[in-house]
């Protein structure tokens, strides 16, 4: 017991102090999920609570959780008027984008890690998918400001690019370890993980929001819907996982599902399912940022750096251009899209994928993978707010307009 009372201990002070210093960073522009990734290393192996953690098996099971309540949450939150404004283009940047950034990013890990073209790739797809958490703290109020096609355009690639990255790090994987000559298959797998991860995915939403309207639910019971909720995507990431097919597919796809068809019940457990999302968010960062060696990242700082620029300033804005252009998006937009490719806890979890599956100097994408994720919370997180209103691109919202009416209407005070 007295080992349970620490690990108590430690735990509830680790998020109680993410979660206090995360209140006053965000006035600095900075995400809670950074916050939470520093107080991680600050009580990891070099920092001066000096906790040693190296389970990677553990870090894995924990982060496939906490990325399904995150997807599951994002899906649920996904309004029909969103999906519909959003979907074609946010389809483009979850498939040929992701696959645009994946190559690019791969090509500079070559050059600058010394990788060859399989392995190169592989970590290029580790840092491929963007965040949909880590955009929208940053966005802040100027989310609900931006026009609505591109505000969901955003927020449906968040959460539809997750599964394709995956996608291409278990493709990768299986190519590096597939014996010489034998390359073939990988569209057929495409084809498998895709297929089985929809149809369960559709196929679950369909029956759950049938059965949801039957239950004797309201709104002094939203406490048990989130739970119920909770549980019941967690039961479709598993069967889509057992049937080898796309479990983070089919977990938002069940999650779309539900918030178009059982509208009602999903609303009224929103706000008791986004405290469960958050501490999803809080234990999964603070146990990313306990398994990173600190002195690691510093011999592997420079050519991460390097991966990280050629990431923001190349691949990203490359692959949004190739998608978006032919949907006339403006170049204001445009520009706003690319840099709004924050990365956050996907590429740290996926970059334990290839060192669960022994490929020979992972340990080094795990490295990169969170150098690239602080590199882009740092750098590019705390001036979107003020790129979206320098491109012009914020609009006034209904308060706004009625505030300044009545400011006119009033005179100077």
């Amino acid at each position: 017991m007295t080992t349970l009372y620490v690990l108590m201990l430690i735990g509830g002070c680790l998020v109680a102090l993410g979660v206090i210093a995360g209140l006053y960073s965000t006035r600095l522009g900075f995400s809670h999920l950074l916050v939470f990734l520093c107080v991680g290393m600050f009580a990891g192996v070099d920092g001066p609570l000096g906790l040693p953690f190296d389970d990677y098996r553990i870090a894995f099971g924990v982060g496939n959780v906490a990325l399904a309540m995150i997807l599951l949450d994002g899906g649920l939150r996904t309004s029909g008027a969103t999906l519909r404004a959003g979907l074609l283009p946010a389809s483009l940047l979850a498939t040929v984008g992701v696959a645009v950034t994946s190559a690019f990013a791969g090509a500079a890990a070559m050059w600058a890690l010394d990788l060859d073209w399989r392995h190169g790739l592989l970590l290029g797809a580790v840092i491929s998918s963007t965040d949909a958490a880590a955009v929208f703290s940053q966005l802040g109020r100027a989310r609900d400001a931006l026009p609505q096609r591109l505000a969901a355009t955003i927020e449906v690639e968040s959460g539809l690019n997750d599964p394709m990255a995956v996608f291409l790090v278990l493709s990768l994987i299986a190519l590096i370890k597939a014996p010489a000559g034998d390359d073939a298959g990988l569209l057929a797998l495409f084809a498998h993980h895709a297929g089985w991860g929809t149809a369960i995915g559709l196929g679950s939403g369909l029956i759950a929001a049938e059965a949801l309207k039957r239950l004797p639910l309201d709104e002094r019971k939203q406490g048990l819907t989130a739970l119920l909720l909770t549980a019941a995507g967690l039961v479709v990431f598993a069967l889509a996982g057992l049937a080898d097919g796309s479990a983070f597919v089919a977990v938002y796809l069940f999650g779309l599902v539900l918030a178009q068809r059982a509208r009602r019940t999903v609303r009224s457990a929103l706000a008791a399912l986004d405290g469960y999302t958050w501490l999803a968010q809080a234990g999964l960062f603070l146990l990313l940022g306990l398994l990173v060696t600190p002195h690691d990242l510093l011999l592997a700082a420079g050519p991460a750096l390097a991966v990280a620029a050629a990431l923001m300033l190349i691949a990203r804005p490359l692959a949004v251009v190739l998608c978006l252009a032919p949907l006339r998006f403006g170049w204001r937009e445009q520009a706003l899209v690319a840099a709004v490719g924050l990365r956050g806890a996907v590429p740290i979890v996926l970059a334990v994928y290839p060192v669960m599956a022994g490929i020979e100097g992972a340990y080094r994408f795990f490295d990169v993978a969170f150098v690239v994720v602080l590199s882009s919370l740092l750098l590019q997180g705390p001036a979107l707010g003020w790129l979206a209103r320098r491109l012009g691109l914020v609009q006034a919202t209904p308060a706004a307009a009625e505030a300044a009416a009545a400011r006119a209407a009033t005179g100077p005070a």
